[in-house]
């Protein structure tokens, strides 16, 4: 059930019965090989699955957030904090004018963390609605699939490499490439932080079977799907 594929009176109409919807969040940021817009496709992706099975509408995913180290990699897009803050704060503003009073954040980017803290603040103010923040990708039992598979993975790396997120006639290097200290990496401009990289791959293989990677989706949805239909008090 995507919002963009609702009018207004069937919005109206759906409201009549239930007050959820799922907003995906993402980026768009280098990811070596891989599309620029990988974040942005799963969270949107997951959420749209998800809405699906569970017939709860699905806002467009906000496809720019906090990606300020991979300024130096061609075709990434940073929001500075306060305008990314002030964007969500807008748009969870104008979901509850609407109606919608329990939404479920589909957030697929840590870098977008800062938004995270922001909601409890904007659930102060009001009161008579919730919203659930889902880092999907390393929630518990997703992140325990990925373990259970290969524990040697990070950004740009197998972990991001769906069917969905590759690129066609893009060759993937094979070897395993050797985990970033992530405690340098952290104090690094974004011009070293290339030069630190190299392609943009921050440890662990470059490709799994899909096979592999299906299993960790499903595994995703079902966990996603929980989220919503779970308590919300």
């Amino acid at each position: 059930m995507l919002i963009s594929e609702m009018n207004w009176m069937q919005v109206e109409q759906y409201l009549k019965t239930d007050n959820r919807c799922i907003l995906p969040t993402g980026s768009t940021e280098q990811h070596a090989y891989l599309s620029l817009s990988v974040d942005t496709i799963l969270a949107s992706r997951l959420a749209r699955e998800v809405g699906d099975l569970a017939k709860v509408p699905v806002y467009p995913v906000v496809p720019y957030g906090l990606a300020q180290q991979w300024t130096a990699f061609p075709g990434t897009v940073t929001l500075r904090i306060q305008t990314y803050l002030a964007l969500i704060h807008d748009v969870l503003d104008s979901i509850r004018r609407a109606g919608f009073r329990r939404i479920l954040l589909i957030n697929g980017h840590g870098g977008n963390a800062p938004a995270q803290g922001m909601l409890r603040e904007w659930m102060m103010d009001n009161p008579d609605a919730t919203v659930k923040w889902h880092n999907w990708y390393n929630a518990p039992r997703t992140w325990q699939k990925v373990l259970d598979i290969d524990p040697i993975g990070s950004h740009a790396s197998w972990m991001e490499n769906t069917p969905w997120t590759r690129l066609d006639g893009v060759e993937m290097p094979t070897q395993q490439k050797p985990l970033t200290d992530l405690n340098k990496l952290s104090i690094l401009s974004p011009q070293q932080t290339r030069e630190q990289l190299g392609d943009g791959n921050m440890g662990g293989l470059y490709q799994r079977s899909d096979e592999d990677m299906l299993a960790i989706w499903q595994v995703a949805v079902e966990e996603t799907l929980a989220l919503l239909e779970g308590g919300w008090n």
